[in-house]
């Protein structure tokens, strides 16, 4: 628990540098409190388009075989996308401007045995699991921010955070308890911070 604890609140945009300061000298002395993040982020961006910013990244992971077996005996597995869009500010607490999260349903199906991705209304079978994991390891046009959106400003500097993680808490009853604490089901990043400037959106043309 702990450990877990560690993992989800170093480097969270919400979290002050001090408090950050201390959970990074606490892991120093007890090396094994470090959660090992087991899916890597990285090109995440945050890009204007005529609905307002979305969203785009690459999580690079290995799907290990106890997952997989899971998936093929028909356990649904739900991987959970977080971003969330913070405003430094230096006479108080970061002030937290947008949070967005996205659910991919992960499932197999015997009958057709074809692998399902489903999000939001959208539906897509696979005929691999490889192919069925590229949906949510390549996060293309994600909108994050809706253009009439009032609680961000053009500029920056904003500091956006983005991560990706196996939700256990949505696994059946007994999964849970069999994944609490054990190394094969904790799939999930570490927050990916990098600072953000909004760019100006682009102009219709009323008709």
């Amino acid at each position: 628990l702990l450990t877990k604890m560690v993992s989800t609140t170093v480097c969270s945009p919400s979290v002050t540098k001090r408090l950050c300061f201390l959970l990074f000298a606490l892991a120093l002395v007890f090396p094994a409190l470090l959660w090992a993040a087991e899916i890597e982020v990285s090109n995440p961006q945050v890009m204007a388009s005529d609905d307002g910013y979305v969203l785009s990244a690459d999580f690079k992971f290995e799907f290990n075989q106890r997952l997989e077996e899971a998936v093929t005996k028909g356990v649904v597995l739900y991987f959970v996308a977080e971003f969330e869009l913070t405003k430094p500010r230096w006479y108080w607490l970061e002030e937290k401007a947008v949070s967005r999260s996205q659910t991919y349903r992960l499932s197999y199906h015997a009958l057709t045995r074809q692998y399902r991705v489903s999000t939001g209304g959208l539906h897509q079978s696979f005929a691999t699991l490889n192919d069925a994991l590229l949906v949510f390891s390549h996060i293309r046009s994600w909108l994050v921010i809706d253009k009439n959106d009032k609680s961000v400003h053009l500029g920056g500097p904003y500091q956006a955070a983005l991560r990706l993680r196996l939700d256990l808490n949505q696994l059946p009853r007994p999964f849970q308890i069999t994944a609490l604490g054990n190394k094969e089901w904790s799939l999930g990043s570490d927050w990916k911070l990098w600072q953000a400037t909004l760019p100006a959106l682009p102009v219709v043309d009323a008709k």
